[in-house]
């Protein structure tokens, strides 16, 4: 996901999609360790997101207490 899209979204639709995406991270580690993973770079592009979920999470936070 680009951060774009990412702040077009709401606080709660946010920390919907970070569970996602912990859940998906899981999923994709327990696949590397049993080696049934076929892209392992879709990991990295994870870990991507879930920072640039918390990143922008804590923007919106940021933003509330000013």
């Amino acid at each position: 996901m680009k951060a774009k899209e990412i702040r077009e979204l709401s606080v709660e639709e946010l920390e919907v999609k970070l569970t996602d995406l912990k859940k998906d991270l899981f999923n994709l580690r327990l696949q590397n360790a049993t080696n049934q993973l076929e892209n392992p770079t879709r990991i990295a592009e994870v870990k991507r997101d879930i920072a640039r979920v918390n990143t922008i999470l804590r923007e919106h936070q940021l933003t509330e207490k000013a």
